[in-house]
């Protein structure tokens, strides 16, 4: 039996920084997570993605947020289990909670956080009658490591943020990139759009719209791909295909945790943002892109933000008799400050020059 004063299931950006937080309050934290490694989407699914809305970050790689957060919880120490997925949970009759995984491992916490994400997820397939075949040889539908396309022929397909984005990241990188979508408009950010449209003019993407792609061809592996109009009148095909990846967003899924008796809405957990992104069992708290609430942004500083005040919740549910008074890590530090007034005065007026 695996104790700990929170367990977090989902060890992305959110899960991660609720670990800080909870340091600071002298709360020791324990992750649960499916994959093999921490980071969640950010290290599995777009790694060398820049992100641009992180505060103090003009730009930065997923994969290096992820790094970056797990220096800034080290001094905490927390525990993992990777690799494994929540299945069940029991309430006891002091409302502390026993989790158990899929394979079998248990944990003990007075509080449980949610904070999975989309939960777990599956690529949306286009319909093109052969594409499970070139699957592995030459189809992905998450891009993992740039480096593999690097000199390759490569064919995008979507509207969305990650196709503009990978199409421009790959355009540096790639032989030649076509990026294909069955509208003429975009759906991304409109920087990325106006990104996109200058690169197909320098003669960096080549932009196929109002076109779908309709059939897959090669021997054992890709080696091309066809291409129909939106009208059926024409199509082309793009030989010396190496890679096609299609981008139509993932198909989020809560799996067991659906079952755990939350209050559920559109995929996502209900919770009270009122006061501390709990849900409708006490205890049970959700934050990040799970959960929903009026007004609700799936943006990761807003993930952040609600594990800090996740956290002050939790404090007082595990410590309903103790007064915390929160003092700012300038004066306290990551470990704690415990000199005197005086002292606290002093690093108070050194950390204003």
């Amino acid at each position: 039996m695996i104790k700990t004063d929170i367990l977090i299931i989902g060890a992305g950006p959110t899960g991660l920084f609720a670990v800080f937080e909870a340091g600071l309050l002298k709360l020791k934290c324990h992750l649960i997570d499916a994959l093999a490694q921490p980071g969640g989407q950010c290290s599995e699914i777009y790694p060398k993605k820049p992100i641009y809305d992180i505060p103090g970050f003009p730009e930065i790689l997923a994969g290096d947020l992820v790094d970056n957060l797990m220096e800034q919880i080290k001094p905490f120490e927390p525990g993992f289990t990777f690799g494994e997925r929540a299945e069940t949970i029991e309430k006891l009759e002091d409302g502390s909670f026993i989790v158990t995984t899929s394979k079998g491992t248990k944990h003990h916490a007075p509080v449980v956080v949610i904070a999975g994400g989309l939960g777990s997820f599956e690529p949306r397939k286009p319909p093109i009658a052969n594409i499970q075949q070139y699957e592995d040889n030459g189809v992905a539908y998450i891009i993992r490591d740039p480096e593999i396309y690097r000199d390759k022929r490569v064919v995008i397909a979507g509207g969305g943020d990650s196709a503009l984005d990978w199409s421009i990241y790959l355009a540096e990188i790639a032989s030649e990139v076509s990026l294909v979508h069955r509208r003429k408009d975009f759906r991304g950010a409109l920087d990325s759009v106006e990104k996109v449209e200058k690169l197909s003019k320098e003669g960096k993407v080549k932009l196929i719209t109002e076109s779908e792609v309709t059939d897959l061809k090669g021997e054992g592996k890709l080696e091309s791909v066809v291409i129909s109009h939106r009208d059926k009148a024409s199509e082309k095909e793009i030989k010396g295909t190496d890679y096609f990846i299609p981008l139509f967003g993932l198909s989020p899924k809560l799996g067991p945790i659906a079952d755990w008796g939350l209050e559920i809405e559109k995929n996502a957990i209900k919770v009270d943002n009122t006061y501390d992104y709990q849900t409708n069992i006490p205890g049970i708290y959700a934050i990040g892109d799970v959960n929903t609430y009026p007004g609700k942004l799936k943006l990761i500083l807003c993930g952040f933000h609600e594990a800090a005040i996740m956290c002050q919740s939790a404090y007082q549910r595990i410590f309903p008799d103790k007064k915390y008074v929160m003092k700012y890590t300038t004066v306290s530090g990551i470990n704690g400050f415990d000199g005197s007034k005086k002292e606290a005065k002093r690093e108070i007026v050194k950390s204003i020059n």
